[in-house]
């Protein structure tokens, strides 16, 4: 019940703060708006000519006697007239409630903070897609690059203490270096255990060689590859997802550019051997059947040329 009050009163102090901050966020406009308009360093007080402990009714006719001055009726064709009479009207209604009054009052004698919140300065810019993008683009890099730091402190870690164990498994617990090479087995998932005879108890184990101080992993066809920090992959820009983004993007065009300049070979003509031998003499015997070109062209006939792909076959003479 306590716990319960106790939330109930935060959570009315924490409605109360915002809005107390929403007020101050249209102060802070008034503010920077005053000073644009009017001069830098001109303040409420200052713009209607009275002095900080000016009671209500000495505000109220300074606003009258200021207001008939800007009113736009009587300053036509003047820019924004309009929008100075109606941010006197707001100052003026500031400044004569006293709740609100008494916040001005803290800013005007404390000066207005440089930092004034992101929802005031989003209120007042409101960043385009662009600039969020970019904003968006630099927090997810930035936030991958340290978890990609964060992987290596890791892979370093775990290198140091594979290491350690397959020299443990080698060197035995005094750690004292032993000439030549020896194979070992690593458990995994932690330090080795041992059961009463010596056999190694638990976890996924894998086959090292230990040579001097330098450790290696030892694959089932007998490949040795060194176990070392430069296992670990190290952090880098390059290796955010934008920057990879952008690298593929380019590498893919450009393979595109060198494929599209590319020339294409000719095909050469490949002669073919239809059956037809236009090279055939006179020399043939008379009444053999057989007509040459010369009296097929006297007697009127002519063999038509074949195609093959959209090509004229070239006729091949036969041996």
């Amino acid at each position: 019940m306590r716990f319960l009050s106790f939330s109930l009163l935060v959570f009315i102090f924490f409605c109360a703060t915002v809005s107390a901050w929403d007020k101050d966020h249209e102060i802070f406009d008034l503010v920077s708006a005053i000073e644009a308009s009017e001069g830098k360093g001109t303040t409420f007080y200052s713009w209607l000519d009275v002095p900080s402990t000016a009671s209500t009714p000495e505000i109220a006719k300074a606003y009258r006697k200021l207001s008939m001055k800007l009113h736009p009726d009587k300053n036509p064709g003047k820019k924004k007239v309009a929008e100075r009479f109606a941010r006197l009207g707001v100052v003026s209604a500031i400044l004569r409630n006293p709740v609100s009054r008494k916040r001005y009052d803290f800013f005007y004698k404390n000066g207005v903070p440089k930092w004034r919140g992101t929802g005031y300065y989003y209120s007042r810019f409101r960043p385009g897609l662009g600039t969020v993008s970019i904003f968006l683009i630099v927090i997810s890099s930035g936030m991958q690059y340290l978890i990609q730091r964060s992987n290596y402190q890791r892979d370093l870690k775990r290198v140091e203490d594979v290491v350690r164990e397959a020299r443990l498994a080698a060197w035995g617990p005094k750690m004292v270096p032993v000439e030549g090479q020896r194979k070992v087995k690593v458990n995994l998932g932690g330090r080795q255990r041992y059961d009463e005879d010596g056999n190694l108890i638990g976890g996924k184990t894998i086959d090292m060689v230990v040579s001097g101080d330098a450790v290696y992993v030892l694959d089932p066809d007998g490949d040795m590859h060194p176990v070392d920090s430069c296992t670990a992959v190290p952090a880098t820009v390059r290796g955010t997802w934008f920057i990879t983004l952008v690298l593929s993007a380019y590498s893919s065009s450009l393979k595109k550019v060198k494929g599209g300049s590319t020339e294409v070979q000719p095909v050469e003509d490949v002669e073919i051997d239809d059956g037809y031998d236009s090279a055939a003499t006179g020399s043939e015997q008379a009444g053999s059947g057989t007509v040459t070109p010369q009296e097929g062209a006297a007697g009127g006939y002519r063999k038509p040329a074949t195609k093959a792909g959209g090509k004229r076959r070239k006729a091949v003479r036969k041996r």
